[in-house]
């Protein structure tokens, strides 16, 4: 369960990168929750796995937040016989595919027998985002998010990292799924505020800055930065620090949350993106996935 006083753990907010370097490199904020208050103290670039690595195996306490999928559509791990849980899904996908363009080639293969429309089929948390053109956890292109559920979620196991609701590991060290834009557009809307350096991309990190700091969200955390860490976050055109920023503020909230603020019951192949409301629908919905996981395990 998170805490929801003192100073607590430390919090990360971690904009992820599947092939980190100097220029494009993994992004970490990192902060406490101390009087209500998220104060973010740092925010760290690191330009290689071997330090992602290294950040996971921090001793704890720690909650983080990480921007990338903590599980694949479940029509894919069906077709593909990949297993019932988290760490089943990884384990027999990196058997199969050592090499992540071994993992696009399944996910091609399979795409092609599929209708149009439905080659890169998205979670339910995915689809549960209003407003918002999410990517699929299967596209390896243009933006490649099942490149980064390929690089990253393999790591937190092999870490011994917690999920909470996915997987038990150490409850010192505890990981959800984050996702920026989750907050960022209901923020600024469909606005674009990363990848340019102009003047309406500026104002546009400028409000999300604002909106966190006088907890206009519907988090309502209110978050306290130094000026010299604020004028990273607006300087960098690429949004990384913004985008780690967010993913701190999502792991600050679930740290305050009785069970992190996840449903009940999480479809243990497809994970769930934290700080995501959940409609009593949904929650229904994810209970009876979880009831008919486990009788079919039993049978």
């Amino acid at each position: 369960m998170g805490r929801s006083s003192g100073t607590g753990p430390m919090l990360l907010g971690v904009d992820f990168s599947c092939a980190p370097t100097r220029r494009k490199p993994i992004t970490v904020a990192r902060g406490r929750i101390e009087q209500g208050v998220l104060q973010v103290q740092q925010i760290d670039a690191l330009p290689s796995m071997d330090g992602f690595e290294a950040l996971l195996g921090e001793p704890g306490p720690w909650i983080g937040a990480f921007d990338f999928p903590f599980g694949l559509p479940r029509a894919f791990v069906e077709a593909q016989r990949l297993g019932a849980s988290t760490l089943a899904v990884v384990t027999e996908l990196r058997r199969r595919c050592p090499t992540r363009m071994e993992f696009r080639a399944l996910v091609d293969a399979w795409g092609s027998t599929r209708p149009a429309g439905q080659r890169l089929p998205h979670r339910v948390c995915d689809r549960m985002m209003p407003g918002i053109s999410s990517t699929s956890p299967l596209q390896t292109r243009y933006v490649p998010v099942g490149f980064m559920y390929y690089e990253g979620l393999w790591r937190l196991l092999q870490a011994g990292v917690a999920l909470p609701g996915l997987h038990e590991g150490d409850a010192a060290r505890q990981a959800v799924e984050a996702y920026p834009g989750l907050l960022a557009h209901e923020i600024i809307g469909t606005r674009s505020y990363k990848n340019g350096d102009d003047e309406a991309r500026l104002t546009a990190r400028k409000t999300i800055v604002q909106a966190l700091v006088h907890a206009r969200t519907r988090l309502a955390l209110p978050l306290r930065i130094p000026a010299a860490l604020r004028r990273a976050v607006l300087a960098d055109a690429a949004g990384d620090h913004l985008d780690a920023l967010l993913c701190l503020v999502q792991a600050a909230w679930a740290s305050a949350q009785p069970g992190f603020g996840l449903p009940e019951a999480i479809d243990p192949v497809e994970g769930w993106i934290a700080t995501m409301p959940l409609p009593v629908s949904a929650r229904q919905a994810a209970a009876r996935e979880s009831n008919r996981v486990t009788a079919k395990e039993k049978a």
